[in-house]
């Protein structure tokens, strides 16, 4: 204490551990889902692995010592089967999850047909409207406080050249995070989200994207290169732990300064 200020010092580090929460980690077979399971079983969350895939979900509960599940959550029924059988398995109740499920897919705005405007919006939102009703009326019952963490995209704030309907979805994402936390904020539950830009992923890596040092949207960012999925990890922990206690209804962008560059800087 100093003489001006008598306030207690927490001590910051513990305010990461996570002992004692069971977290969900959606879409945690690869990449961003596969860090964030790394990222939060580290700070001692119990972690259970959502995945459609059977063979990545339990790939990564075994890394992280967590509970595979297995499900398509863009159906109601599968969201709801989630939280009985993870309850059931864990032995009590559920703390909040980090929903990393999406995909884009490449096409003219002109060109969408409707097949694929409710494909990206079954992949974008109606899944993690299912995911947070479900599991946030099971934590509302229940009492138990917590975190609901959503990655968005950079593609809901900004245009969303050539896949328009996955951005028109993660707006539509990044609005319902807003209404979520001020619905849920007087249960003690913060709901927030993260919102990435150019991330190198091994679904891009497969699909024969360039390596990161070569990929041209590095020059974008001030700081020269694209996000890897352990970036994106560390913000959903940070939104995940008390050091994001006083957070609630809110989108950080991960994007490393793109969406901060001055437009006319070229001109001047």
């Amino acid at each position: 204490m100093t003489s001006t200020d008598q306030t207690p010092i927490p001590v910051y580090r513990d305010l990461l551990d996570l002992t004692g929460r069971n977290l969900v980690v959606l879409g945690a077979g690869q990449g961003m889902g596969r860090q964030t399971s790394h990222a939060l079983a580290q700070s001692g969350a119990r972690v259970v692995c959502v995945d459609i895939d059977d063979k990545l979900a339990h790939e990564i509960a075994e890394e992280v010592g967590g509970v595979p599940w297995v499900g398509d959550v863009t159906k109601s029924a599968d969201a709801a089967r989630l939280v009985d059988e993870a309850t059931a398995v864990l032995g009590g109740p559920l703390h909040g999850f980090v929903d990393i499920i999406g995909l884009a897919e490449w096409v003219d705005a002109l060109d969408i047909d409707e097949d694929m405007w409710d494909r990206q919006f079954d992949i974008c939102l109606r899944h993690a409207y299912l995911v947070s009703r479900n599991i946030g009326r099971h934590m509302v019952d229940t009492g138990t406080p917590g975190t609901m963490v959503f990655i968005a995209s950079v593609n809901g704030i900004t245009a969303s050249r050539r896949h328009g309907a996955y951005g028109a979805a993660k707006a539509g994402l990044i609005s319902w995070v807003k209404t979520l936390g001020h619905e849920l904020g007087p249960h003690n539950i913060r709901v927030n989200a993260v919102a990435p830009g150019s991330i190198i992923t091994p679904r891009l890596m497969a699909a024969g994207a360039p390596k990161p040092s070569k990929e041209k949207s590095a020059p974008l960012s001030p700081l020269g290169r694209n996000g890897l999925p352990f970036n994106i990890a560390s913000a959903a922990l940070f939104l995940s732990s008390e050091l994001s206690a006083f957070m609630t209804g809110q989108t950080i962008v991960v994007d490393g300064g793109v969406s901060i560059m001055d437009p006319y800087a070229g001109l001047t």
